[in-house]
């Protein structure tokens, strides 16, 4: 059966609409003003599932025949295609099996057997896992249903197009978070197909030693070999982010948006400053918000470091009544807030010479923390800024 055809692309557009819900265009001033642009965001986080994914999976599963699903499904999965399986099993009534990476987030677990389906943690990263879930496939007899390397699949994630290009039909860039390369495949084959005008400078399919970074939905050693040509043909660019910027990217959604878009899905956001135009429609396809808690609160905590809305200071007092509350005077004056203090004897051998005290602060930004460091020096102090920690 022939996939990625505009006609496979237009009945896949009405199938997936059983069980998405509607996620249109939002325009974004701040990125706007930020980039020279105007951005519009994809909020694929807000699906039901948290994720584009279910689209793929759902139209998938629908082109298989009823002994094919009768069999069970399996699928290995870094989280969010778990959950699209999973929940697209359920509406049709299959049993389904997910091999999820050992590291996979809390909420994504717990989220995929919310959906029934029966969840084996294997290895680091999807590759292990993917490898089990072929062993497990050809043991029990169940029908594999790949997350990305499947042009099915890729047809149904490239949906997604489908409705960008029915909101905004002047769009001019699609950004969209690459890993295993579903997404991208089925995106940048339909939008050439709707508006032919790409090219792509790319090698061969490499496969990663390893992979480490917080995008753990993207977090793929080997790219999708079926795919890899359509991504070759179709794909203007490939930009690369730094972790730090994702870090960054989740803060200004959380405050400018308020929305919670994962660390894979804030690929497109940080990619914005790296696109090099200005004045274009630019879409930022938002691919998914499952992220838990902790993570939460880490990025968090580092996306006010990074800006420098928390620092760490540490000056040298004598060791003697009345020193400490002269600093907080100091720092409350230029209106800083102390959040963390850490008080050590040990720094010096005359202790009546120097204590080291180490002041964590809550600030407006950079200007306020230079403005904060010099009240301290205009008092005599001698501030050297360390590495925060909360």
């Amino acid at each position: 059966m022939q996939m990625l055809t505009l006609d496979k692309f237009e009945e896949a557009s009405e199938k997936v609409k059983e069980v998405t819900l509607e996620t249109k265009l939002v325009y974004s001033d701040f990125l706007s003003e930020q980039t020279g642009n105007k951005v519009y965001l994809k909020p694929e986080n807000m699906q039901f599932t948290g994720a584009y994914k279910v689209r793929g999976a759902y139209y998938k599963i629908s082109t298989l025949t009823e002994t094919e699903r009768k069999k069970g499904l399996i699928t290995a999965s870094a989280g969010n295609h778990a959950q699209g399986v999973a929940y697209a099993a359920k509406c049709y009534g299959c049993k389904a099996v997910i091999v999820m990476p050992t590291t996979t987030p809390l909420i994504k677990v717990n989220r995929t057997k919310s959906y029934g389906a029966e969840v084996v943690l294997c290895g680091d990263v999807y590759d292990e896992a993917c490898q089990k879930a072929y062993e497990l496939a050809e043991e029990k007899g169940y029908t594999f249903i790949h997350p990305f390397d499947d042009l099915a699949v890729a047809t149904g994630q490239g949906t997604i197009a489908m409705e960008i290009f029915k909101e905004l039909p002047l769009v001019e860039y699609i950004l969209v978070p690459i890993g295993g390369g579903g997404l991208a495949t089925g995106v940048s084959t339909l939008a050439k197909l709707l508006n032919p005008k790409a090219s792509f400078k790319a090698g061969k399919v490499t496969t990663l030693p390893s992979v480490n970074t917080i995008a753990d939905g993207t977090a793929v050693k080997t790219p999708g070999s079926k795919i890899f040509p359509y991504i070759k043909k179709n794909l203007d660019d490939i930009i690369t982010v730094e972790d730090d910027e994702l870090v960054v990217a989740f803060l200004d959604m959380v405050e400018n948006h308020k929305m919670i878009v994962e660390n894979s899905g804030l690929l497109t956001v940080a990619a914005l400053k790296h696109l090099g135009v200005k004045d274009k429609r630019v879409v930022s396809i938002l691919s998914g918000g499952n992220m838990d808690v902790i993570t939460m609160s880490s990025v968090v905590q580092q996306g006010l470091i990074f800006r420098d809305r928390i620092f760490t200071v540490s000056v040298l007092l004598p060791d003697k009544p009345g020193e400490l509350s002269k600093v907080a005077a100091t720092i409350a004056a230029e209106q800083g807030n102390v959040i963390k203090l850490e008080h050590n004897q040990f720094v010096s051998t005359n202790r009546n010479a120097a204590v080291e005290l180490r002041i964590t602060l809550e600030c407006f930004g950079t200007d306020h923390k230079n403005q904060i460091i010099k009240a301290l020096e205009k008092n005599g102090y001698k501030p050297k800024l360390v590495r925060a920690s909360l």
